[in-house]
């Protein structure tokens, strides 16, 4: 029986809530971790493809480890770069469509308005850099059947993100200091899974053309912002988070001072845009602590 869907990356903070949110609608999928499937083998990648026979394909397998990308970039490079282009290439040879989730790091950072899809591409460090290639492989590949979702300042269950950082720094920390010269869109994996579905769902059907999508969520703020709207609901004081600028936490990849994206190729495609950020974080806290006192017993 052919598996509709496979999922890499499965047990990361984004891939489970993919397979989670596929299993609510019935879907047959199979997620593979990277024990499962190493995505820089390109031999393993066409065996899993051969064996599973999947219609569908989301890779959310990747190097996210920006600042270690800068001193590793052919290491980062094998695994944003080459292991797309195997999946693509596989994906291609089977027929199966492929969606790949990218970042707002291939493009410049230096916009003051939103960035639409077609934006010109122009990383400015190794992150980026490996993620374009990814980019550029699976749409080379896949011209008609490859689907490449940019999204940025993901925070969820099941992994490391700046939203559950500052939930502990709150309860520990009278005051913290956050950056807030970086603007852009605190985006819910849940929120980001629901439109790799449906993106997913619309391919099969033909109802959704391949290129680039952005996968954010609506409005926009600067880390302090979020910081400040995570303490208020949390029933804590937003004062005791302070702002500062980007100088006074030094890291070894440049961060983008511009990551606010568009999104009208969703509405051409007839799939609503993610929800505001503010209206994604309450319904997401409850969720996120709940696992932090799971996770604490």
């Amino acid at each position: 029986m052919t598996t509709t869907w496979l999922i890499t990356g499965a047990t990361g903070m984004l891939g489970q809530d993919v397979l989670e949110r596929l299993r609510r609608d019935g879907e047959a999928a199979v997620g593979l971790a990277r024990g499962g499937l190493d995505i820089t083998d390109a031999d393993a990648v066409h065996g899993a493809i051969d064996m599973h026979r999947p219609r569908i394909v989301v890779n959310c397998a990747a190097w996210t480890a920006v600042d270690d990308a800068e001193a590793r970039e052919a290491d980062a490079l094998r695994v944003n770069g080459g292991g797309p282009r195997h999946l693509a290439e596989a994906c291609a040879r089977t027929g199966a469509r492929l969606i790949q989730v990218s970042t707002d790091y291939v493009l410049a950072g230096d916009a003051t308005s939103p960035c639409p899809e077609d934006a010109p591409t122009a990383p400015s460090g190794a992150y980026g850099r490996t993620k374009l290639a990814g980019e550029q492989a699976v749409r080379a590949a896949l011209p008609d059947a490859g689907y490449v979702v940019r999204t940025a300042w993901l925070y969820g269950a099941g992994g490391g993100n700046f939203v559950d950082t500052m939930i502990e720094l709150e309860t520990v920390k009278d005051t913290v200091d956050v950056v807030d010269d970086q603007r852009g869109q605190p985006t819910w994996t849940v929120d980001l899974a629901d439109r790799l579905v449906r993106l997913g769902q619309a391919a099969l059907a033909g109802g959704a053309p391949a290129g680039v999508y952005h996968g954010t969520s609506g409005g926009e703020t600067t880390w302090f912002g979020l910081a400040r709207e995570i303490f208020r609901l949390l029933g804590a004081d937003p004062g005791r988070v302070r702002p500062t600028t980007s100088t006074a936490f030094a890291r070894p990849a440049p961060r983008p001072a511009y990551s606010v994206l568009g999104h009208e190729r969703w509405r051409r495609t007839g799939i609503e845009p993610i929800r505001p950020w503010r209206e994604a974080l309450a319904a997401a806290l409850p969720a996120l602590l709940n696992e932090k006192k799971g996770s604490a017993r």
